[in-house]
């Protein structure tokens, strides 16, 4: 038997081997037995550990979670945070192991918010550069131009080039030829830089304000910084126009781009003017506050002593209210000091509007529509000099107005403050307040719960209208100087109309009222003789007055309708129907006579004249008050109105009910009056009335009045108004004159119409067309609108100044023009010419004025406009003015000329762009002195 035996030292081990045997096996087991998740992290059983001991653990825990995130943070800094995506509508070849990419044919490249499109795109994955580049274009025979050039976007600015390379990484990148656009400006370079704040450096480059790929002028910039949205600074630059480059240039300068309310300095204009000499003006500073006000101050200085300041604000509260206020001083002084003709005037203006919005308060509302001005202002204005309108201005007027309602009761309250200026004699009327305190009509009658019919006294309303007045009537000098008691007119008045409204018989409206006035004043003035000096003596009582006056009144009226159907055999069918409404109307008014001693409205003295005569004199104590004194005499008073409509129906197929109503006489009446109490003339002037509207766009209107009474001589042959009638002399009453305007525009388009060439539809297609561009006709204005079309269809890039068509492809022949006439004349008695003792009667006077306007657009961004009229009692041109406008698609050339009464022109070339409007312009005016000289 085979057997294998180990040597003795073999099998022999030592006790100290076998205890270290035992413990590795001890520990071996140990690490098989601790617990560990997916990721081969140990699981920690927290439940044995102590206080201690957990607070040790949790601090260690968070140690050893920020070191391991810091570590995953540096490796992702190092490389592409966000998905590059990138595309080719050509083909795409990937090198997996350069790890580039090249792309052809419409490429893009997308990362973040960059965006690359090109016709060429090699990318590095790696190294996250990207090159692009453009194609040479085939059709191109000089292989110059290229096609697919790179378009690079990032954010909101955008880069158009011929070359391009960038780094997503660092955002830095290296452009040819670059085109850029920010704001109103255009910016072009040879070649530029961007570094990773999206800062560009520029070299060799241009910035111009013209949307034209090749621009019709442009600053040369031999270098740039560009900081996108806030503004370039460029170094040695000079102006090149129709690429000629002029002898204008700058060491350096810049041009802001920012977008939102920044504050900053505002340049000055300069000129000279005779009589004022040399001057800086509108140049100050201007605070952009916040995005809801804002404040411009300007100054302006002359060198012979001439100075003025001006400040103007802006603010908007949105769904709450807006407005704007302006105010200037000037110290003008003209001649030389310590002459003859040396003058000095100070003059200020104050403007202020405001509008509050209807949705802030519904019950209250406030606006103010204030413009004052010192009658010298103007004169001393150089703008007002070219402004016809502002210059001749004879009469301002300001008022700011507050108003609530207090619904739940039915009270109003309104308060006005009221300002009128005469710039001729520098008079002014204020009113400040003008309260207005109102109740609305209620019926004190009428049951809260009604049952059954309504009764006749539950017809019966009242209402209360208070008004409380403060006013002056004043120069300028002496406004301010003026004593609130002695100087202001102030009164209360009281009105309480009292009415009802009943049928009669189911055909008459009867309407009976009472009204009751009352007037409350702060003084009276008594009137004396003196006959010493033989003049009037006043005497101001301060005081509480009173003074009250009523009257009573009762009207009918009802309504007559007559239809006559017109014989078909002589009209056919076309007519349906003609009807004629007549409205009469009666109404009876009584009032005692407030003339009476009792009520003490009337006083009388002696007046002994200088040959001992002695006249009484009649006065009222309350004559110059704010509301005056009741009348003298009892009123009894008979009216009599009487009202004729006629109008016809035809058929018409136009109209969806198939007939249409037509117009014949729209009113024809008359009203007369009868005082009953008046002791002589009780009867009064006949007034006739007629109203057509026979035409689309014009109503014709007339009234004129018939005197009652005939003239008589007294025993001097002098004529005047006697008590006999010419109604019962036989004879129609006297026609006392009347007046008559009109107006006509005559257009091309009218004419079509005329001639059968035009129809409404143009008119809506071209009314259409103006609403989408933003115009509005209906607002008065001194911009001329066919001026403004033609600026912004020069501006269009869909041709709006190309020359349209017609069918056969020949030019269309369009100059757009307009002619305007106005024509006003008045027919009135010539009280002061000769009278005729034969007709007994005074001649007619007629008074005429006409006036003419119009516009010829020559093309698109080119117009021409005129005004002028002449005064036939004069016999003179009134005032006249021309202008001349052009729209130089990048400037903008105006030119303007007021021939009379006075003389003046002003000539202005500059460039459109808000940005450049002030550093490329060319302003020449008349001055005062030789504004009669000019021509």
């Amino acid at each position: 038997m085979a057997s294998s035996v180990a040597p003795l030292s073999q099998k022999r081990k030592s006790k100290k081997e076998l205890r270290d045997s035992i413990e590795t096996a001890e520990l071996n087991m140990e690490a098989d037995s601790i617990l560990r998740d997916s990721l081969g992290r140990e699981i920690v059983d927290t439940t044995k550990m102590d206080s201690m001991q957990l607070a040790i653990y949790h601090h260690n825990r968070a140690i050893d979670d920020s070191i391991r995130l810091d570590s995953i943070n540096r490796q992702r800094a190092n490389g592409i945070n966000s998905p590059v995506q990138y595309s080719a509508e050509d083909s795409l070849v990937y090198d997996a192991m350069s790890k580039t990419a090249r792309l052809y044919g419409a490429s893009t490249v997308k990362y973040e918010n960059m965006d690359l499109a090109s016709e060429k795109i090699h990318m590095s994955i790696d190294s996250s550069l990207v090159h692009a580049t453009g194609a040479r274009d085939t059709t191109d025979t000089t292989g110059v131009r290229l096609m697919g050039t790179p378009v690079f976007t990032m954010g909101a600015d955008k880069y158009e080039s011929d070359t391009m390379a960038f780094n997503f990484k660092t955002k830095k990148g290296l452009i040819s030829k670059v085109y850029t656009q920010q704001e109103d400006g255009f910016l072009q370079s040879e070649i530029s830089k961007r570094n990773a704040n999206g800062d560009i450096y520029l070299q060799h480059g241009r910035y111009t304000t013209c949307d034209a790929k090749h621009p019709d002028f442009y600053i040369a910039l031999s270098r740039a910084k560009v900081r996108p949205g806030k503004d370039v600074v460029f170094g040695p630059a000079y102006l090149v126009v129709a690429d000629v480059p002029l002898p204008l240039a700058i060491p350096y300068g810049f041009f802001p781009f920012t977008k939102s309310y920044s504050s900053g300095f505002i340049m000055p204009t300069y000129g000279d003017e005779n009589s004022r000499g040399f001057y800086l003006r509108d140049g100050g500073y201007y605070f952009a506050i916040n995005d809801k006000m804002d404040l411009k101050l300007l100054g302006e200085i002359y060198t012979k002593g001439s100075w003025g300041l001006s400040a103007a604000s802006n603010y908007n509260k949105r769904y709450r209210f807006n407005g704007s206020f302006y105010v200037s001083y000037q110290d003008t002084k003209t001649g030389d000091k310590g002459m003859p003709d040396f003058s000095r005037q100070k003059s200020f203006k104050i403007q202020w509007s405001h509008r509050q919005d209807s949705k802030a308060n519904p019950y209250s509302s406030l606006s103010a529509s204030v413009n004052f001005a010192t009658s010298s202002y103007e004169r001393n204005n150089l703008n007002s000099l070219y402004n016809p309108q502002t210059l001749t201005q004879s009469t301002r007027t300001s008022s700011v107005s507050w108003s609530t309602t207090f619904s739940s009761i039915g009270l109003s309250l309104s308060s006005t403050a009221n300002l009128s200026q005469n710039m001729c004699d520098s008079s002014i009327a204020m009113t400040l307040p003008d309260l207005n305190i109102s109740i609305s009509r209620f019926y004190p009658f009428k049951r809260k719960h009604a049952v059954g019919d309504e009764k006749w006294y539950e017809k019966i309303s009242m209402s209360y209208t208070g008004h409380i007045s403060n006013s002056i009537n004043t120069k300028e000098d002496r406004f301010l100087h003026s004593n609130l008691i002695k100087d202001w007119r102030n009164g209360w008045n009281h009105s309480i109309p009292i009415s009802g409204n009943f049928t009669l018989f189911n055909y008459l409206n009867i309407s009976p009222s009472f009204n009751f006035t009352d007037r409350m004043y702060t003084n009276k003035v008594m009137r004396s003789w003196d006959d010493t000096r033989q003049r009037e003596v006043c005497d101001t009582i301060y005081g509480f007055n009173n003074v009250y006056n009523y009257n009573l009144s009762i009207s009918a009226s009802t309504k007559m309708y007559g239809f006559y159907i017109p014989s078909r055999k002589i009209f056919g069918d076309k007519i349906q129907a003609v009807r004629h409404v007549i409205t009469p109307s009666v109404s009876f008014s009584y009032a005692p006579d407030f003339s009476a001693s009792r009520y003490g409205y009337y006083k009388t003295y002696q007046k002994t004249n200088a040959d001992g005569s002695v006249d009484l004199v009649e006065y009222s104590p309350y004559s110059e008050q704010l509301f005056g004194v009741p009348g003298k005499g009892k009123t009894g008073n008979i009216s009599f109105d009487l009202s004729n409509n006629v109008e016809m129906k035809i058929k018409s197929d136009k109209d969806s009910t198939g007939f249409k109503k037509l117009s014949i006489i729209d009113e024809l009446g008359l009203s007369m009056s009868y005082n009953m109490a008046a002791k002589e003339k009780p009867l009064s002037d006949l007034s006739m009335r007629i109203r057509l509207k026979w035409w689309k766009n014009y109503t014709f209107n007339m009234t004129a009045v018939f005197a009652s009474y005939a003239y008589e001589l007294d025993k001097n042959g002098h004529p005047y108004v006697g008590n006999h009638t010419l109604w019962g002399m036989g004879k129609f009453g006297r026609f006392q004159g009347t007046s008559q305007n009109f107006s006509f525009t005559l257009t091309p388009d009218k004419i079509k119409k005329w001639f059968g060439g035009g129809d409404d539809k143009d008119d809506k297609k071209k009314k259409n067309k103006d609403d989408e561009d933003g115009m509005d006709t209906d607002i008065e204005s001194n911009v001329d609108d066919t001026m403004v079309a033609g600026q912004r269809g020069a501006k269009k890039k869909s041709g709006g100044g190309k020359a349209e068509t017609d069918a056969d492809g020949y030019m269309r022949f369009n100059m757009p023009w307009s002619l305007t006439f106005g024509y006003g004349i008045t027919m009135r008695e010539n009280t002061s010419g000769k009278f005729n003792t034969k007709s007994m009667r005074y001649p007619y006077k007629f008074t005429q004025n006409l006036n003419v306007s119009g516009n010829v657009r020559l093309s698109d961004g080119w117009n021409i406009s005129f005004s002028s009229g002449y005064d036939f009692e004069r016999k003179e041109l009134s005032m006249t003015t021309a202008s001349l406008q052009r729209d130089l698609h990048c400037f903008n050339m105006s030119c303007s000329v007021v021939l009379a009464p006075y003389t003046s022109y002003n000539f202005s070339f500059r460039c459109n762009a808000a940005t450049l409007t002030d550093a490329l312009k060319y302003d020449k005016r008349s001055g005062y002195s030789n504004a009669v000289e000019w021509y």
